[in-house]
């Protein structure tokens, strides 16, 4: 590169030195350290130009050359890497022989003019100078600061001459004015003393007068004292009759909220005596179809053999049916009668309940959730799962469960049928299981079928 001279300032002394880039190899020239610039002291415009730099050229470099911490930047708009990425990109140039390697090497070979050493811009030659590792990196750097520095005292001489001018019209401006007061304060005066001499004469006047509207205001007082005192007692026996009144209406109004209250718990407390009557009787109910159907069975009551509506053709008799549970609150009712026995299908509830827990999680939370239903409600609870694919069985359910896996080839609904079909005649037994053929069967031996969903909704209260 030929060598080329900077153009001198409007302030400069003297020519800036002829300095020149070497022609050498880039990686030499881009990894020189004996400039001895210092990259935290850079002037702003110098640090905005490498910044501009480096931008443009790491959105085009290999995504090799680009250092790790650049890449994020690399993917940012044009006009947005200088801008944001500024500090990272100088802070690679400075730090990141390689990287300031790259981007010498692609301004070579793309953007030649931006490593020109002879422009007119000396903010851009100090910038390719630093870029480059130019030793006359300092001296451009230098004669940057000098500019800067000389802009802003000829901007701060500007506005000193300024304010100094304005200062001075404001000088010439209070003057005037100056002058004017004096002459008024004369004319001001003149007429002050003519108008003070005329008021002292009606003071004189109203001298008379005031002695007068003295004696006036001493009886108007007197007679305000009067009317003060008589008004004040009257004040005083309205403020304690107000004070009686709004000790009544404060009674008066707790008296209501109290009954009001009272109101409220004699409502709720029929409510609830309602509500426990009608659970009593439908338990009574309940019990007594029990005990009616057990002893039905047991006394073989009603005739063994067909009667003639059974020998008709052409129809099917329909199952027995039991009545379907469909809230909690007939699941209660059911879990009250006495020495009723309460058999789970337990898969079928937790795959239904919570099928993201691990199949030990389910079978742990669900043991632990019969456990508090049978603490409230005393009854027998059986609980069954498939055996198969069970790695370890628990050593010992938690109290008022029983915890039952099927053998191995046995499934868990033949063992739920058994259990049905051990069962004396006439004990209530319920059945939790969203198995239709599992509620089926069970229904038509006298159990009572609960779906899974129903199930989980009381437990969900515990």
């Amino acid at each position: 590169m030929a060598p080329s001279s900077l153009p001198v300032g409007p302030d400069e002394s003297g020519p800036i030195p002829e300095l020149s880039a070497a022609d050498g190899p880039v990686d030499e020239a881009a990894t020189r350290t004996g400039s001895g610039v210092d990259f935290a002291t850079l002037p702003d415009q110098v640090r905005t130009r490498l910044a501009e730099l480096g931008a443009e050229a790491v959105g085009a470099l290999p995504k090799v050359d680009v250092p790790q911490q650049l890449r994020a930047v690399a993917r940012f708009a044009p006009a947005k890497r200088a801008r944001l990425g500024g500090s990272a990109i100088i802070a690679c140039l400075r730090d990141v022989v390689g990287f300031r390697t790259a981007v010498v090497e692609w301004f070579r070979e793309n953007r030649p003019a931006s490593l020109d050493l002879g422009g007119d811009d000396p903010v851009a030659v100090a910038a390719a100078a630093v870029l480059l590792g130019e030793e006359s990196a300092v001296h451009y750097l230098e004669l940057v600061s000098r500019r800067a520095s000389d802009i802003s005292l000829r901007a701060e001489r500007d506005m000193a001459v300024a304010k100094l001018r304005k200062a001075e019209a404001e000088l010439d401006r209070m003057r005037g004015l100056a002058a004017e007061s004096t002459g008024l304060a004369d004319r001001v005066r003149e007429e002050g003393e003519a108008e003070l001499e005329r008021l002292r004469k009606r003071l004189r006047e109203q001298g008379v007068r005031l002695r007068e509207a003295k004696d006036a205001a001493a009886a108007a007082q007197a007679e305000a004292e009067r009317l003060r005192a008589e008004v004040g007692v009257e004040l005083a026996a309205l403020a304690e009759q107000r004070d009686r009144e709004r000790e009544r209406a404060e009674i008066e109004r707790a008296r209501a909220a109290r009954a009001e209250a009272d109101a409220e718990i004699a409502r709720q407390s029929a409510r609830e005596a309602r509500q426990a009557d009608e659970v009593r009787l439908a338990l009574l109910v309940d019990t007594l179809d029990g005990a009616v159907t057990g002893l039905r069975r047991e006394l073989a009551l009603g005739g063994g053999g067909p009667r003639p509506a059974d020998l008709v053709r052409g129809a099917t008799a329909a199952q027995g049916v039991v009545g379907r549970v469909e809230d909690p609150a007939a699941l209660d009712r059911l879990l009250a009668l006495p020495a009723v026995h309460l058999v789970v299908d337990g898969y079928n509830v937790t795959k239904t309940g919570y099928p993201e827990l691990s199949l030990a999680d389910q079978r742990d939370r669900l043991i632990r959730q019969l456990a508090s239903l049978s603490a409230r409600t005393s009854a027998e609870v059986t609980l069954v799962f498939d055996g198969a694919g069970v790695v370890a069985v628990p050593v010992a359910a938690p109290r008022g469960v029983r915890v039952l896996f099927s053998d191995p080839g046995v499934l868990a609904d033949d063992v739920i049928k058994a259990l049905v079909t051990a069962e004396p005649e006439g004990r209530p037994v319920v059945v939790v299981t969203s198995d239709r053929a599992v509620a089926d069967a069970v229904r038509r031996r006298g159990a009572h079928p609960v779906p899974s969903a129903v199930l989980l909704a009381r437990l969900g209260r515990i």
